[in-house]
C-alpha cells in the first residue's frame, strides 16, 4: 500500500513549534517538527490491518496524526494527547475525527471511558529526556497498562537515555537510528508480550 503522505510543514507550523519550544522547551523537545523519514520509520512496525485502537501521545504540530490518519482503517479510533493548548486546539480543528486530551498520565483512563479497551499501538513524540523521572515512570506505566498484549509502543528521541528503561519495561525492543532528520533521531519499537 503506497500512501504519500507529504505533510509539508508550513513556515507558520514551524514557527509556531519554535516559540512552543522557547516558552517550555520541557515539554516540547525540539525546535523544529519530526521528518518525513522520521514519520515513516515510526509507521512501519505497525500493523495497520489489525490496529483497531490507536492512542497518539505528543501530537505536536500534527505530522504523526496526518500519517496515523491515512494509514489506519476507516473504522479504527485514534485518541491523541497533546499539552499545549494552542496546538491541541489547531489539531482538533484539523482532524474532527480523532479524540483530543490533554495529558498521557489519563491514557489509560481515557482509552476506558471512551469504551475503546486497550491499545493495539501506542506512537510517542514526547520528550522524555525532558521529564523528571518520576514522570517518565508514570507515562511507562500508563503505556504498559493500556496495550494489548502483543501490542506495540513507538517513540522517538534524540540520545540513547530511554534504552535501559524500555527494555526494563518491555520484553522485546529495538532501537534504529534515522539520520535524515533534525537533529537525527532513534527510533524505539517496542512490544508487550503475549501473557
Amino acid at each position: 500500500m503506497m500512501i504519500d503522505c507529504h505533510h509539508p510543514v508550513s513556515i507558520k507550523d514551524r514557527l509556531m513549534f519554535f516559540y512552543n519550544f522557547l516558552q517550555s522547551p520541557g515539554q516540547v523537545g525540539s525546535i523544529t517538527p519530526s521528518s518525513r523519514a522520521l514519520a515513516k520509520q515510526m509507521m512501519k512496525p505497525i500493523d495497520w490491518s489489525q490496529a483497531h485502537t490507536i492512542a497518539e501521545l505528543g501530537a505536536g504540530t500534527g505530522i504523526f496524526t496526518t500519517w496515523i490518519e491515512q494509514m489506519k482503517r476507516p473504522e479504527a479510533t485514534l485518541v491523541s494527547f497533546e499539552k499545549e493548548n494552542k496546538m491541541r486546539e489547531k489539531l482538533e480543528q484539523q482532524f474532527p475525527n480523532v479524540l483530543f486530551h490533554e495529558d498521557a498520565v489519563d491514557l489509560t483512563r481515557v482509552l476506558g471511558e471512551a469504551g475503546l479497551g486497550k491499545a493495539d499501538c501506542i506512537v510517542s513524540g514526547l520528550p522524555f529526556a525532558n521529564f523528571p523521572q518520576e514522570l517518565r515512570d508514570q507515562i511507562m506505566d500508563e503505556v504498559y497498562a493500556a496495550l494489548k498484549p502483543g501490542g506495540v509502543f513507538v517513540t522517538f528521541q534524540y540520545s540513547l537515555q530511554m534504552k535501559k528503561q524500555l527494555s526494563s519495561v518491555f520484553e522485546n525492543m529495538t532501537v534504529k537510528l534515522v539520520p535524515l532528520n533534525l537533529p537525527p533521531a532513534f527510533v524505539y519499537v517496542c512490544r508487550k508480550g503475549h501473557e
